[in-house]
């Protein structure tokens, strides 16, 4: 695993721009390697300024918006266009101004699907059939950015402190009881985050501070398994946390 590299911004405006320069970027360097790029979402205020910044980039149009594969974190198991679903945050955000085509736009059954409609189970396993095709041989892909917000308690997508699903295995499943409402969500799992190239933990707001702290103290740590989730949140050639002054509040020098 990676260690995790900090980058300290003055606050969440300049965050999110660079962000959005650093992403573009990345994913122009892996279309030149590779042919084409994959991006993980996440929601969350700071996903959305991220996104928004990357629509209102002079440098937007110089990606190949057709050979990008997108994809998402976590999702909350509702209907398909609800303002609460992530997928919608990215479509109003990003998606629509961009060419990517719908082919490549991998999105978290919704609970109104006709296919899983009402199953969160199913709509999981389906998502994770989703990853085996795009894994080449794999469980999952190897996405080129993963992109994560962090909660105050530490939750990186649907995985939270003491859930059960910290310790799944599997790629993608689904999420009951979230401590954070909805309740009913689907969500990467360890074994799909921990395979992408570069893992990003974006973070603004000084109600992020002390997770923000414990999540590095703990991934900077050689004993003992993370309890923070976000700790455990690392890419197999890169970690990167971008975070504002205010999230950074609580780090020692």
């Amino acid at each position: 695993m990676t260690a995790p590299q900090l980058h300290i911004h003055d606050d969440s405006d300049a965050l999110a721009r660079a962000v959005a320069h650093r992403l573009l970027t990345t994913l122009r360097s892996a279309q030149s390697e590779a042919g084409g790029a994959s991006l993980v979402l996440t929601g969350g205020g700071m996903g959305r300024a991220s996104l928004e910044a990357v629509r209102d980039s002079p440098e937007r149009d110089h990606l190949d918006w057709t050979a990008v594969d997108i994809w998402w974190g976590d999702e909350r198991y509702l209907p398909a266009g609800d303002p609460e679903r992530n997928e919608t945050l990215a479509r109003t955000a990003l998606l629509d101004h961009v060419p990517v085509p719908a082919s490549r736009v991998h999105v978290m059954p919704a609970d109104d699907d006709t296919t899983t409609r009402g199953d969160p189970g199913a709509a999981a396993a389906l998502y994770r059939e989703m990853l085996r095709t795009h894994g080449e041989g794999t469980e999952s892909p190897r996405f080129d950015v993963l992109l994560l917000g962090v909660g105050p308690d530490g939750h990186v997508a649907s995985l939270f402190p003491d859930h059960p699903g910290l310790e799944d295995a599997r790629t993608a499943f689904a999420v009951h009881d979230s401590p954070k409402p909805p309740p009913t969500r689907i969500s990467l799992g360890f074994s799909a985050i921990t395979r992408a190239r570069q893992v990003w933990c974006v973070v603004s707001g000084s109600d992020k501070a002390e997770a923000v702290a414990a999540a590095l103290e703990e991934a900077g740590s050689v004993s003992g398994a993370p309890e923070v989730p976000a700790a455990r949140a690392r890419g197999t050639e890169a970690t990167h946390w971008f975070v504002d002054r205010a999230s950074a509040a609580a780090l020692g020098s």
